[in-house]
């Protein structure tokens, strides 16, 4: 007898790696009979989309797929609105998302009725670094000298980022803890905005994701002064007059905060072990091919790969930490 998704889904999370094989095992080739939706919880050129839209040329180069993949940008309201999308489409294995970490920042910032335990989790594709960045012609060479600006600023130097009281606010709220500084945060609907501010000098710092970014340091318009991971980038390339590797850690430079963000994929509620392990299955094609191997050395991704009980255990650990962030940062919604 077929064991019900919920209950498969329980034993990923619960049972032993041999009793998720033999849930796995009972996945037939079921394979998508129409068009799949590719919800995007983002706007447009932010990473989430540059990630999503990378995919769905790859299925179609590669022809990973007998039907297509359409990227739908559903970013009103932080991503509730492409969550809730995905969460009323119970049993439809026709709609795929693409998650960052506001899965666990925008229902408690914005009180939608959306927990990710909504959803059907299926591969975590990457981790996505951040950078602190300014205007390649600001004065402020290094970390330390530019937070020593902030604080004598008094709260008036402006931080740029995707969101309100999402990561980049919330990587924002620690530095000030960090470093005793405030900034004005001013909120944009994606990175691909976030960056462009801040070549127009319209704020004086932003925590951007490396592929939102890369192209306007590479264009001689912004410069990285540190990354909040706990070791140094491994991509050793020049991208303009450094490469990724050279960018020392925030902590390294006396700012103590690291932060990484999920670039995972899920799907709705209620759908089969077999309808799951075919995206599992798609997306590692997706990860063998040259053009993802090319975007991650771009965007100096951690190319961490989860699937199964890994994934669950780790989304499980990462609701827990965001919760204490955000209660910390004072975004939990009343």
């Amino acid at each position: 007898m077929r064991m019900t998704s919920f209950f498969c889904w329980a034993i990923k999370v619960a049972a032993s790696v041999s009793v998720i094989a033999a849930c796995h095992a009972q996945a037939s080739t079921w394979q998508p009979t129409k068009n799949v939706e590719f919800v995007v919880p983002a706007g447009t050129g932010g990473g989430a989309d540059q990630m999503a839209r990378l995919i769905q040329a790859i299925i179609t180069k590669n022809n990973l797929m007998k039907t297509s993949v359409v990227v739908v940008n559903k970013g009103g309201g932080a991503g509730a609105e492409g969550f809730l999308d995905i969460k009323n489409a119970k049993g439809d294995p026709h709609k795929i998302v693409i998650t960052l970490s506001n899965i666990f920042t925008t229902p408690l910032a914005t009180g939608v009725p959306f927990n990710w335990k909504d959803m059907t989790p299926v591969a975590m594709l990457a981790l996505d670094e951040f950078v602190l960045w300014v205007n390649a012609e600001s004065p402020h060479k290094t970390t330390q000298e530019y937070m020593a600006a902030a604080k004598a600023a008094g709260g008036k130097l402006k931080m740029g980022g995707t969101g309100s009281k999402q990561e980049d606010q919330i990587i924002t709220a620690l530095i000030e803890k960090s470093q005793g500084a405030k900034f004005i945060y001013v909120p944009y609907k994606g990175g691909g905005e976030v960056a462009v501010q801040l070549v127009g000098k319209h704020v004086d710092s932003t925590v951007n994701n490396p592929i939102e970014a890369v192209a306007q340091w590479r264009g001689g318009k912004l410069r990285p002064l540190c990354v909040f991971d706990s070791k140094r980038l491994a991509y050793k390339d020049k991208v303009a007059d450094q490469a990724w590797s050279d960018i020392p850690t925030c902590k390294e430079n006396g700012l103590d905060v690291e932060y990484l963000m999920m670039r995972s994929i899920f799907m709705p509620p209620g759908v089969t072990p077999a309808q799951t392990a075919y995206y599992i299955d798609l997306m590692k094609k997706v990860r063998a091919t040259p053009e993802w191997k090319k975007f991650m050395d771009e965007g100096a991704f951690n190319q961490t790969f989860m699937e199964g009980a890994d994934f669950a255990r780790w989304i499980a650990n990462e609701d827990i930490r965001h919760r204490l962030l955000m209660q910390e940062a004072g975004f939990v919604a009343k």
